[in-house]
């Protein structure tokens, strides 16, 4: 079995039960069939760790952008994504997007942020990490103002309904499941893992974010996109080797085959 963590932020993942070594957390998940990584950027302040990561394993590629939620750091021009971005281990911008849950006021800022990444996607042609949490109607419609269409991208930790993926899946972006589609109360997520087409669906896990069932609540590693897959596989009714053959391909056919 071959998985793909297609987000997870290594450089953030608690260390403690692997001696403190970031290698050893690697080979636990390799040993279990994650046989590559996506490590998400979300700030200019760690992102020499980020592609530091990938440059140290070929198992690993990177992203280069700025959450909507960060507000102390750089914020990069467009100009400056493109530079960062032509970077072979740069496989995509991002993660970028909307989030109105931590964030008030006047969110200008956060709009004007998201589409500079849209604009540097399209001008390196390398696909979108779209972060989307209580602003879907304004990603949406960002997403479709400035053309995102024409690059596409992922819905990371998709926690939409039916309808929402729909309108996602109709801008070219597939949708990436987390470890909340194992949650109980994900009915409606669920739903969602059972319907999307199969050449639209990625496994992540976030971490060390959002660790799925059994290990909600504790910190989350790599390792733990087994059993998102085990969760996917189970609601669509196919086995997770299914699961981890069509997730590898799709990740390959939007991020690029490795160098």
């Amino acid at each position: 079995m071959f998985l793909i963590d297609s987000h997870c932020h290594l450089d953030r993942l608690d260390l403690e039960p692997y001696d403190n070594k970031l290698s050893n957390a690697l080979s636990y998940a390799n040993e279990l069939g994650v046989g590559h990584m996506l490590c998400v950027s979300i700030n200019m302040e760690n992102f020499k760790a980020v592609i530091g990561t990938a440059k140290k394993y070929d198992f690993i590629s990177a992203s280069v952008g700025v959450h909507p939620n960060e507000t102390d750091g750089h914020d990069p021009s467009v100009d400056e994504l493109i530079a960062l971005a032509n970077d072979e281990d740069i496989v995509a911008i991002g993660e970028t997007g909307l989030d109105y849950f931590r964030s008030e006021g006047d969110l200008k800022w956060q709009h004007d942020r998201f589409r500079r990444h849209i604009t540097a996607s399209k001008e390196t042609k390398k696909p979108l990490i779209i972060h989307m949490r209580d602003a879907t109607e304004d990603t949406l419609r960002i997403l479709k103002e400035e053309k995102a269409d024409e690059i596409g991208g992922v819905m990371h930790c998709f926690v939409e309904d039916w309808e929402t993926a729909q309108k996602a899946l109709d801008l070219n972006f597939i949708i990436s499941f987390s470890g909340i589609v194992t949650f109980n109360s994900a009915k409606e997520l669920q739903e969602v893992a059972k319907k999307v087409p199969q050449d639209k669906m990625l496994v992540e896990t976030d971490s060390p974010y959002l660790a799925p069932v059994p290990f909600r609540g504790k910190s989350n590693q790599p390792a733990y996109v087994v059993n998102v897959a085990e969760k996917i596989a189970s609601l669509r009714e196919i086995s997770i080797d299914e699961v981890a053959q069509l997730t590898t391909k799709n990740y390959f056919d939007l991020f690029g085959e490795l160098n």
